[in-house]
């Protein structure tokens, strides 16, 4: 970004298995941002735009989605991410604004890489031409044991589970994993906050990390 620009923004991504209470934290976030007089932009994946969303559709409710091959799944993912980072993030980030987006490419390494089982370069390469230059600048990782995750679907009343909700607990070990991998070999990066705790215990953990990267 050029010197003569106001400054940059920044993307703080959130990552985790379903169930992790991801939601519940950047709405805790946004609040304690918002009140330092910064403009603050929640999003998601899939989804966020208007094509994002219909491409959100196709993904977790399709009706003929448990036919979806995984390398379907990872384009459809990351042409959300193309659209969601020309038509929202970046722009955000040109005007200084803090994006707190519920997933980023983080998830696509995690679910379709490590989770179906994909080749780590091409999910690299695709990743990096969805997203340009734009990386998150903070990763918080809510970390649910897979019991965890499976229970907490479970005591979910609103709606029927979609397809990624579906997964067995294998599939969310490696989900747990790959995420804790990530974290491990990019510290700079990733904060990881056990998701166990109550929800006032991980919205002070996390708003005191944030605090001290903002920095």
């Amino acid at each position: 970004m050029a010197q003569n620009q106001k400054p940059a923004g920044k993307l703080i991504s959130f990552e985790g298995s379903e169930g992790s209470g991801k939601t519940t934290q950047i709405a805790r976030l946004a609040a304690h941002l918002q009140k330092t007089n910064r403009e603050v932009v929640s999003t998601r994946e899939p989804g966020g735009t208007e094509i994002g969303e219909q491409i959100r559709n196709i993904i977790v409710h399709n009706s003929r989605g448990d036919e979806m091959c995984a390398e379907t799944e990872l384009l459809l993912f990351t042409a959300a991410r193309a659209q969601l980072v020309r038509e929202v993030i970046a722009p955000a980030l040109l005007r200084g604004a803090i994006v707190l987006s519920d997933r980023f490419l983080d998830s696509s390494t995690v679910y379709q890489g490590v989770g179906r089982n994909l080749a780590a370069d091409p999910v690299a390469q695709i990743n990096r031409f969805a997203v340009g230059t734009v990386m998150p600048d903070m990763t918080i990782v809510i970390d649910v044991p897979p019991e965890v995750s499976l229970a907490r679907l479970k005591q979910r009343a609103s709606d029927l589970p979609d397809r990624m909700e579906r997964e067995n607990i294998d599939f969310y070990k490696k989900v747990r994993d790959g995420y804790l991998v990530l974290a491990q070999g990019m510290p700079e990066r990733f904060i990881v906050v056990d998701g166990t705790k109550s929800e006032d215990a991980i919205e002070k953990k996390i708003w005191a990390e944030v605090q001290t990267r903002l920095k």
